[in-house]
C-alpha cells in the first residue's frame, strides 16, 4: 500500500497545539492555506485556550489510540508536537504516545512530522552532529527521545512516511517552556537580569520557533521527493562562545531604554532542588550540554531546500522579549504589530 502523497488534499493534525511549536506550525500551515485540526483535552465552544485563530479543534486526549486516529482521518500529514508538561512522567507517557500517532499515521498513509531534540546525543558524537551520528544518549530523557526515532523509523516499513526536524533549544515569542525563558530571565516583567548557564567557551545551539516551523513546513511541501524516513538539522542561531544570546538580549534591552546586568546560572540551588522535585533534577541531566559545545550541521537541509530559514538573530529576540513581556508594555504592543 503506497503513502498518501496526494499534494492536492492538504489536511494536517497538530497534536501540541498549546505548545509553542506545535502552535506556530498549526498558524503557518494554516497560512499557507492548509486545513488544520488540532487534537485537546479541553474544547469549549468555538473558542481553546491556546488553540490559534482558523484552526478546528477536536475534542481527544493523545493518550487516547481511537481519539487520534479519528481525528487523523482524512489528514495528510501529523504533526507530533506534544509533550508531558514540566518533564513529569515522562517514561509512562511519550512512547504511548507516538505509537498512538503512529498507528493513525498508518491508518490515514499519513506523513509524520517530530520536532526532533539534541538530547538524542552524548558527548562522544561532538562538536559538530550532522544526522547519521550514533545515538548514544546520556540522560533518560535523551533514551527516551532515541527510542521514539526508532519507533519512527520502524513505522516507516509499514507505509508511513517521516520527517524530522532537530533544532537547538527552542525560543520564541510563544514559547513559555524554554531555557531562554525560565533559566535566562524571567517572564512578566522588564528585563533587569540576564543569566547564563553556560560554560564560557562552550558553543550552543539554539532554534527560533517561527524558524523551526517554516523550515518544516517547506518539507512538508517536498514530502513527495523525501525518503520515507527524512532527518533534517537545523544550524539555527549558533551562539559559537555561549555569550551571543545573552549579548543579543542586552543589546535588544538596551534599544527599550533598559539596563541589563548578566549574571551566573544559580546551579548550585538548582542541585538542591533537585531533591524534591522533577525539572530540576532534569536541567540537571542535561547539563552537559551546557558544559560542551553541540553544533547542528544542516547540509542536508539546505541541498533539500537551497538555504535555511533564518530570522536575524535580534529580531527573533526583540520578538521573543516582547511576547514574553520583557520589554516595556507600549514597545511590547508595537514589537507584536510589527
Amino acid at each position: 500500500m503506497a503513502a498518501n502523497l496526494d499534494e492536492t488534499a492538504r489536511t494536517a493534525l497538530v497534536l501540541g497545539v498549546s505548545g509553542g511549536i506545535g502552535g506556530e506550525v498549526a498558524r503557518q500551515l494554516s497560512g499557507a492555506g492548509w486545513r488544520v485540526r488540532a487534537l485537546q483535552r479541553s474544547v469549549s465552544g468555538n473558542v481553546s485556550a491556546g488553540r490559534p485563530d482558523g484552526i478546528e479543534s477536536v475534542q481527544g486526549d493523545v493518550m487516547d489510540r481511537d481519539a487520534v486516529m479519528r481525528a487523523a482521518q482524512g489528514c495528510q500529514v501529523i504533526v507530533h508536537a506534544v509533550n508531558p508538561p514540566g518533564y513529569r512522567r515522562w517514561a509512562d507517557l511519550v512512547l504511548p504516545m507516538i505509537d498512538n500517532t503512529l498507528a493513525a499515521a498508518q491508518a490515514a498513509r499519513a506523513t509524520v512530522v517530530l520536532p526532533g531534540t539534541v538530547y538524542n546525543y552524548g558527548p562522544e558524537v561532538l562538536p559538530l552532529v550532522a544526522e547519521d551520528a550514533p545515538q548514544q544518549p546520556r540522560t533518560r530523557k535523551g533514551a527516551i527521545r532515541v527510542e521514539m526515532e526508532r519507533r519512527i523509523q520502524a513505522a516507516t516499513e509499514r507505509d508511513v512516511r517521516a520527517i524530522v526536524v532537530r533544532a537547538g533549544d527552542f525560543f520564541g515569542p510563544r514559547v513559555g517552556n524554554s531555557w531562554l525563558a525560565q533559566g535566562f530571565l524571567k517572564p512578566g516583567q522588564p528585563l533587569r537580569t540576564v543569566r547564563e548557564p553556560g560554560t564560557p567557551g562552550a558553543g550552543h545551539s539554539w532554534g527560533y520557533v517561527p524558524d523551526v516551523a517554516r523550515t518544516m513546513l517547506e518539507l512538508i511541501e517536498r514530502r513527495a521527493t523525501l525518503a520515507p524516513f527524512a532527518r533534517f538539522h537545523m544550524a539555527g542561531h549558533w551562539d559559537a562562545d555561549g555569550t551571543q544570546i545573552a549579548a543579543a538580549i542586552c543589546r535588544v534591552a538596551a534599544r527599550h531604554g533598559l539596563t541589563v546586568r548578566r549574571g551566573g546560572f544559580p546551579w548550585p540551588l538548582i542541585y538542591v532542588a533537585a531533591l524534591f522535585a522533577t525539572t530540576p533534577r532534569e536541567m540537571l541531566e542535561m547539563r552537559y550540554l551546557w558544559r560542551e559545545t553541540l553544533e547542528l550541521d544542516n547540509a542536508r537541509l539546505v541541498a533539500t531546500l537551497g538555504r535555511e530559514p533564518h530570522t536575524p538573530l535580534d529580531a527573533a529576540v526583540e520578538a521573543t522579549l516582547a511576547g514574553l513581556g520583557c520589554l516595556p508594555a507600549t514597545q511590547n504592543q508595537a514589537v507584536a504589530a510589527h
